[in-house]
């Protein structure tokens, strides 16, 4: 269950426990019980759920230090009780989102004019803001491709070498040589991962000025309906700052199926290697022959797959505030309106509960 990943997470990091992760999983179990109306929040201390945490917490207590037993006990009642609170609160903030939209829509109707051009300005200038780093990730995977095939070329050249010893020889050496092909991969995949990785946080910090600026922007009109402007911006925040995240995501798991698509010609050299020595040069020849196309087109496959990131990111950024217009237009929200403010308030709590804990 999502909630026994907490105590995994709180078991398992001893001293060291990540706020955010806690709230991710925290948040996924509440949206999962949400989908299930036959699920009630009176008998969720005596569903299978959190039987299996119990079962967990003991299992777990041997290993555990004592501030991680003593964080896990705190942990269960405050996680219970914040689902508890979150079904109530659901309905209310989505009742209060929607009133305060309404309001806020009636107040910017005269200045509909203006309310438009501000949201197309800020549109305009985030692209022109974000285009250099979309064209800077296609440049990072396209150099961390070749950086990677122009290290793993020389191992193509030095197998089809091995073939000319005797068979023996080759035998001997291949297992060392299929770990240097794998350590070279590994390396080389999280220089691409530690390359990439920093333009996600560039971007999302380009994405909180501009939201700051749009709030400067829009104030003015707001008047006596701020409050309810400001929520409506905390939300386009939180959609933005998701969708950088997930940026983040895309391209750390584009590089992790990047190894997972090399590993397999290491671990075939070391299958070759423990069979017979007769035929060895049989099974070689072939993946010697190959090493170097399968390598370039994996690396191809990567770099077609993760260079246009930049650009989708870049879209699903000028939707969001498009969407910001329509609400701002109709005076109606969606549903993932509440569900980000409620979620970003499920962090605040977690973090706040974590560092009192700590």
């Amino acid at each position: 269950s999502a909630l026994a990943l907490v105590l995994l997470v709180v078991s398992g990091a001893q001293a060291d426990v990540s706020p955010d992760e806690v709230a991710s999983v925290i948040w996924k179990y509440f949206t999962e019980l949400s989908n299930n109306a036959k699920e009630t929040v009176d008998g969720l201390q005596q569903s299978e759920i959190t039987k299996q945490i119990d079962t967990l917490l003991q299992s777990n207590m041997r290993s555990a230090s004592l501030y991680a037993e003593d964080l896990q006990r705190r942990l269960m009642p405050f996680a219970i009780d914040l689902q508890a609170r979150l079904v109530q609160d659901s309905q209310r903030l989505k009742e209060q989102i929607q009133q305060e939209l309404k309001e806020l829509q009636a107040k910017l109707a005269p200045y509909a004019d203006e309310v438009h051009r501000q949201i197309g300005t800020n549109i305009r200038e985030l692209q022109a803001k974000i285009s250099p780093y979309t064209e800077e990730l296609r440049s990072r995977v396209d150099h961390g491709a070749g950086e990677l095939r122009r290290a793993l070329e020389p191992y193509a050249s030095e197998l089809r070498g091995r073939l000319q010893d005797n068979a023996d020889s080759i035998q001997a050496s291949l297992s060392p040589y299929a770990d240097r092909l794998q350590q070279q991969i590994d390396g080389g995949v999280e220089s691409l991962k530690e390359h990439l990785a920093p333009l996600a946080d560039d971007l999302k910090a380009q994405v909180e000025q501009s939201v700051a600026e749009l709030r400067r922007g829009l104030s003015p009109y707001a008047g006596q309906v701020q409050e309810g402007l400001n929520r409506q911006l905390d939300s386009l925040t939180a959609q933005m700052d998701k969708v950088a995240e997930e940026l983040r995501a895309r391209l750390a798991a584009s590089s992790e199926e990047l190894r997972a698509q090399l590993s397999p010609l290491a671990e075939e050299l070391r299958q070759a290697a423990s069979g017979d020595a007769e035929s060895l040069r049989q099974r070689l020849a072939p993946l010697a022959q190959q090493l170097d196309q399968r390598v370039g087109q994996t690396l191809e496959a990567f770099r077609q797959q993760a260079a246009p990131f930049g650009e989708a990111f870049g879209q699903q950024l000028v939707q969001r505030l498009q969407e910001m217009k329509h609400k701002l237009d109709s005076g109606t929200a969606g549903v993932e309106d509440h569900l980000e403010l409620l979620e970003k308030e499920v962090r605040e709590k977690v973090a706040a509960f974590l560092s009192t804990a700590q």
